[in-house]
């Protein structure tokens, strides 16, 4: 079968390889990839950062986003059959520690990441764990099914507090910050406000739903309340942050911006000296709560509910560019340029 392998510890070191199809186990389904997306991990494995140099052992198969059909199944799996349009949690957990075996397997310390610590969905063909099969809704476009694993972070993201009501900030116009917006306007937010410093993007954040925008090059949070607060009836600080960046600077600000009692939901990786200003936290009674990846598998059926109920219309512009496999490089190039919304690779 062909596979794209990062195959060289250096930057961009992918190409397409001849690998053996995978022969499944008693608990394992073997599945034929139709899509895949790249996705911003797959970017620092291209880009061969620091993170990278030290998860990635090379020659790999990476990529984690897909959505494809089951071609068979092992002898002890009896809830799948072959011909299921299915995708696939990306996280691999041990089954046996304590947060496995009491329902919040998201937690496990011994996770494996497909694509990551294991080889991955660039491949015609791939074996996972049975459990770790999501049944898709063929109702719904394969692009979509392709980028559930970051339309779940957003999922995660959005409803880690209520929003109903609620003044949201997003800081990080990125793809799971953009697919954030239509989620929080669908689950009641009041205002959504988007910040950024990519013009493109902004634009994006308009398409989807936002408010409104600000791009932080041209003028801090703190401006942008002052100007618009009576308008958008912002008295007091917003009531909800999503941290999407990454940015020590974004996370500062969103910090300052909060209402009193104000609750953020942090999945962007922020450096490890980045600094913020842990005295409003304590004396304005914030919380902070830290986001992985999706809650198995809570996160997933609300996903698919929402997307049966009409999400999938309103995130379908995140993906901005196509390419057939063979034009891995291009796609990634693409992906790589801050200026594309989800990539997704056709294996068919």
């Amino acid at each position: 079968m062909k596979a794209i392998v990062k195959n060289a510890a250096a930057p961009n070191g992918l190409e397409m390889q001849d690998r053996p199809t995978p022969e499944i186990n008693g608990y394992e389904v073997l599945i034929k990839i139709k899509k895949t997306a790249i996705c911003g991990t797959d970017v620092h494995i291209y880009n061969w950062d620091e993170w990278a140099q030290k998860t990635i052992k090379t020659p790999q198969v990476i990529g984690h986003e897909f959505v494809g059909t089951v071609m068979e199944v092992g002898k002890h799996v009896s809830h799948l059959t072959a011909g299921q349009l299915v995708s696939g949690e990306g996280h691999i957990v041990c089954g046996t520690c304590r947060h496995c075996i009491t329902g919040a397997p998201h937690l496990c310390r011994k996770t494996v990441g497909i694509g990551v610590n294991i080889d991955g969905v660039f491949s015609e063909y791939i074996a996972i764990p049975a459990g770790n099969v999501w049944v898709c809704d063929p109702a719904i476009p394969e692009d979509i099914l392709s980028i559930q694993d970051p339309l779940g972070n957003a999922v995660h993201t959005a409803l880690a507090f209520p929003v109903a009501g609620e003044d949201v900030i997003v800081t990080g116009a990125g793809p799971i910050g953009l697919m954030s917006i239509p989620i929080l306007r669908r689950t009641g937010a009041r205002n959504v406000v988007v910040t950024d410093i990519n013009p493109r993007r902004l634009d994006m954040a308009m398409q989807m739903g936002a408010t409104a925008t600000v791009n932080v090059r041209e003028q801090t949070v703190a401006q942008f309340l002052e100007k618009n607060a009576t308008r958008l009836r912002l008295k007091e600080g917003f009531d909800v942050g999503l941290e999407m960046s990454g940015s020590p600077a974004a996370f500062a600000e969103m910090i300052n911006a909060m209402a009193n009692g104000g609750k953020i939901a942090l999945l962007g990786i922020l450096p490890s000296a980045a600094q913020a200003n842990w005295n409003t936290v304590v004396f304005n009674s914030l919380t902070i709560k830290g986001i992985y990846g999706r809650e198995m598998y809570d996160t997933w059926y609300k996903m698919s509910a929402l997307l049966q109920s009409g999400l999938d219309k309103k995130v379908a512009p995140i993906i901005t560019h196509r390419f057939p496999y063979t034009q891995f490089a291009e796609a990634f190039q693409t992906a790589a340029s801050g200026e594309a919304g989800k990539v997704v690779l056709d294996w068919e």
